[in-house]
Parts: C-alpha cells; structure tokens; sequence
C-alpha cells in the first residue's frame, strides 16, 4: 500500500525533526518535507502535493490560520491537521473557518495523533467525508489530557494513561466510582495487562506528582470543586471523580 504524503509545518527546525522522527519507518505515513515559515511552506506545499499538512498556528512569514486557507484555496483535498497549545473556541472556531479538518493539543502523544491522523481518511459513521474544513470537536481524551497536563501530570508515567482511562469509565459509568476497588482498577488493569495493585498505586504516584510540583492553584482553579491546601490532596477515587465530574457538567 503505498504511504501517505505528510508536510510538517511547526514553529522550529528542531519541532519538525521532532515530529519527523516519529514517522520514520512508519508504515501509512512518510514526511516529504518540512518548513518553519509559512510563505515558503505555501510554495513548498504546492510543489510536492502532499496528503496531509500537519501545522501550527504560531509560526514565522504567514500565520497558521494564513496557511490553511492558502493551501486549502490550492489544494481542496488536502487534509489539515492543526497541534497547538492554543484551545479555545475562538481559535478552533477560525482554524475551522479557515479549513481545518483536526484540531489536537499539544503536548501530544504520537499514536494518538496517528490514529487522528489515519482517522481522516475514513468515512463518518453518517457516510459523510471527514474532509471539507469540518473541524472535529475536541474529544474527551484530549479535553482530559488538556486538564492533566495543566495540573502538572506529565503524559510519560504510567498513571497519566491509567487516570486518563478511569476518568472515561467514571464519566460514561459514573457509578463505577463506588466501586473504585473492585471494578475500576481492575478493568484499567485488564487493558494495560498489569495488576489492579500497580493501577493504583501509579494513579496515587501521578496525583503525589502534581502536589509536589506546586500547581495547587491551577488544580483548584480548573476542577473548581474545593479547594485543596498545603500538603492536602485528593484520594484516586475523589480526584477522578471531580475530572469526570467537570466533563459531565461540560457535556450538559
């Protein structure tokens, strides 16, 4: 099956080596090329014709917003894929507008973004096309991992991937929160191949991360449910029941 063309527009050399770096070898993917700077990505980007553009929104000569509609004007069918630290509604509302089909969060996590990315390609469960500047809503995951890293859990330890995952069964089963025990860390167990014990205690370590990183404030500002002082800190099950309860009252 031959690879899908993918130009990588980030604000650096260094991101875009970055980002290259993880699609070598890869088999439904290949990077033809790259650029910091919007006006010659335009041209760039015309000359090579890839599949995909992966872009951010800060970047040098045009800006992201810029280049998107540019390139969508040249080349209908490409598909455009915004990763920026910038998520409000505003921003995803214009870089929609402008002809964007994905819009995901940075940091990010490179086998999510591939699946988004592998997404694209793939009809939507209504039979419509996923291209034609319809920018997704941001999903749950990444609303979670958005609150996670803002608190100071950082995506690299094995509790950020079991919290992320109670926090999506506590809001699609908020009742599993009672049996935190029983059912919820041995469901996470159970996907991962590891113990309900070692679910735990990962979970407790990346909470234990974000209080020794001083982000008190930042946590009770964005949970806004009570306010945690000093050495205080919420136990699993209250800190993934007050993340799940916040995406249920976003949800509502």
């Amino acid at each position: 099956m031959q690879k899908k063309t993918v130009f990588l527009l980030m604000e650096t050399k260094e991101a875009n080596q970055a980002l290259a770096q993880n699609f070598l070898d890869d088999q439904d993917f290949e990077v033809v090329g790259f650029s910091s700077d919007g006006i010659s990505a335009i041209s760039m980007i015309a000359d090579k014709r890839p599949k995909v553009l992966i872009t951010e929104l800060v970047i040098s000569g045009y800006d992201g917003l810029s280049v998107i509609a540019k390139v969508r004007e040249v080349n209908p069918n490409i598909k455009i894929f915004v990763l920026t630290a910038f998520c409000s509604d505003d921003v995803v509302s214009r870089a929609s507008q402008a002809g964007a089909d994905y819009y995901m969060a940075k940091p990010y996590n490179f086998s999510i973004l591939k699946e988004r990315l592998l997404g694209l390609f793939q009809p939507k469960a209504d039979g419509q096309s996923l291209s034609g500047g319809n920018l997704h809503k941001v999903s749950l995951e990444e609303k979670i991992s958005k609150i996670f890293i803002n608190v100071g859990i950082p995506p690299h330890i094995k509790g950020y991937s079991f919290l992320r995952e109670g926090v999506k069964m506590a809001v699609e089963d908020p009742e599993i929160i009672n049996n935190i025990t029983k059912k919820l860390y041995p469901s996470i167990g159970e996907k991962y191949k590891t113990t309900p014990s070692k679910v735990e205690r990962a979970i407790r370590h990346a909470i234990e991360v974000a209080w020794n990183r001083g982000r008190i404030d930042n946590i009770n500002n964005i949970l806004g449910v009570r306010a945690y002082i000093g050495a205080e800190k919420p136990t699993n099950g209250e800190f993934i029941a007050l993340v799940a309860d916040k995406m249920l009252l976003e949800q509502s």
